[in-house]
């Protein structure tokens, strides 16, 4: 924003909620200014499970709201985001001794009936015996299972889509950029922040509102703007995730209870992989320094052998992720019984200050609903029509129907005969009708620039580096992409030159 005018919002925190805040607020016609310290994603919001999902274990703890609210939107985020969003169905293998099996029926009796439901299937009830999935479990254990609907999400991509459509309706987005000192007066703060490639300090902003969506770093944040952490406190959850060699043919997931009560989930991961998580143990210490730790391994290999008949180790492990989550801490004893729902606290002691507390990928967009109508009577007048907004409005990319992927791949594969099937499919699911965008002008692979590895070129990292903010290797390989899981470390080491020679030339819009 040019000049000394000062931003109706400014956003402290780039993940899942502060960018769909930006985004909603942009499209209400409010100025938006959003920094992050370091990538988009680059926290918790690119280290879930990769659901969109009601949560259906939080009904246990009698949730009531928040499943609604999420069985809801997975619908409502699967039309704006097809590309990136997709159904899945979950087989949940009836295990004696745990959960009753008319327990668990009712639960998916709620589950389907809960949430507005037009699209998804229901719940169907299994022979393990007699079907393709029960053909990877222990046949002597599992005979009865239920099948159930929710959706699969690319947590990072949604996190960065936020942000473009934020920035392409006038928000200004910094990436980098730490917030690291705010001074509140009557009517305004004022935010300075600081560069972090460099060090120095970044630029000074005046903005009529502060958001603190920092995530496990929003007590920090706190604690630096006015002495005192939150009042009603956050509890970090440490949650980690392992990646093997596929462990089954079909594409159904599973939802594996443990005599602990936890649940798990094994997912089929990017064709070649199987998805298995999360853990959740109370975590202390730096939330940009979490690993997933020996003891959690163990444990997700130990949870997937009580009901794969091929077992696991933790040899077998070819990547893992970890991730802190800022749950509310609701007094709950144990780490998985904390609620996921989100709190708002509104701090109006001079210019007003929200904090974001909890909350759940699957909810982000009525969570950033809810923040701008508690902060309404701070606002410009806005039509209340506009509040629902988002939830009409495709992502970039997402411009095409729920049912229309595959003819979306076939499209582009016919506007580019030269392009390969699985780089087309990778390229249609990453960027949906914005593929073009990369391919455009292009008359064949050569066209392209460098390759740098699995249908990786150079018009692509472009494409990252001038629309999504992407600077570094772990920006393109493992948030915009999972190409890190099949580049080699010679093919990693020319992307990194790459793009040191680069990304001073290619700023984002």
């Amino acid at each position: 924003m040019p000049g000394n005018e000062t931003y109706d919002v400014a956003i402290i925190g780039g993940g899942i909620n502060g960018c769909g805040i930006a985004r909603d607020a942009a499209g209400r016609g409010l100025s938006v200014y959003l920094c992050e310290q370091a990538d988009l994603a680059s926290g918790t919001s690119s280290a879930a499970t990769k659901l969109i999902h009601g949560g259906l274990r939080y009904l246990e703890h009698l949730e009531f709201r928040l499943v609604r609210e999420a069985l809801a939107e997975r619908e409502v985020l699967w039309r704006m985001a097809p590309h990136i969003i997709w159904p899945l169905r979950f087989v949940l293998p009836y295990h004696e001794g745990l959960r009753s099996a008319w327990l668990l029926r009712l639960g998916l009796f709620l589950y389907d009936h809960l949430g507005g439901r037009e699209l998804l299937p229901a719940t169907s009830t299994l022979d393990l015996r007699k079907t393709i999935v029960g053909q990877a479990l222990k046949p002597s254990q599992y005979s009865l299972g239920f099948e159930y609907s929710d959706c699969w999400v690319d947590d990072a991509r949604l996190v960065v889509l936020n942000a473009r459509d934020a920035a392409d309706r006038g928000a200004t987005i910094r990436t980098r950029t730490k917030a690291v000192a705010a001074e509140r007066h009557s009517d305004v703060w004022r935010l300075s922040t600081l560069d972090c490639r460099t060090g120095q300090p970044a630029e000074t902003v005046q903005a009529k509102i502060l958001v603190n969506a920092a995530g496990p770093w929003v007590g920090d944040v706190l604690a630096a703007i006015n002495g005192k952490n939150v009042s009603a406190s956050i509890r970090l959850v440490q949650g980690s995730h392992v990646l093997v060699p596929k462990l089954y043919d079909h594409d159904r997931c599973y939802v594996f209870q443990n005599p602990d009560k936890r649940v798990i989930f094994a997912i089929p991961y990017d064709r070649d992989f199987t998805l298995i998580g999360t853990t959740e143990r109370d975590y202390v210490g730096d939330p940009g320094k979490v690993e997933a730790t020996a003891e959690e391994i163990e444990y997700l290999c130990e949870s997937a052998n009580r009901y794969f008949k091929a077992a696991i180790s933790p040899a077998a492990v070819v990547w893992t992720y970890s991730g802190v989550r800022p749950l509310y801490d609701d007094g709950t004893k144990e780490a998985q019984a904390a609620t996921r729902d989100y709190v708002l606290e509104l701090d109006e002691a001079g210019a007003p200050m929200l904090s974001v507390l909890g909350g759940k990928i699957t909810t982000y967009r009525r969570l950033a609903q809810y923040a701008l109508d508690k902060l309404g009577r701070h606002l410009p007048a806005i039509d209340p029509a506009g509040r629902s907004w988002s939830a009409h409005r495709p992502l970039p990319g997402g411009d095409f129907p729920v049912q229309g992927f595959d003819p979306l791949v076939r499209e582009i594969g016919s506007e580019f005969p030269w392009l390969e099937t699985r780089c087309c499919y990778r390229l249609a699911r990453a960027y949906g009708t914005k593929a073009r965008l990369i391919l455009q002008g292009a008359s064949g692979w050569s066209s392209l620039g460098r390759d740098f590895g699995n249908g990786l070129t150079e018009a692509e990292v472009d494409y990252l580096m001038r629309e999504e903010w992407a600077e570094e290797v772990s920006d393109v390989i493992w948030r915009r992409s999972k190409l890190g899981l099949r580049l080699s470390k010679e093919q990693v080491k020319d992307l990194e030159r790459f793009l040191a020679e680069r990304h001073v030339k290619s700023p984002v819009k």
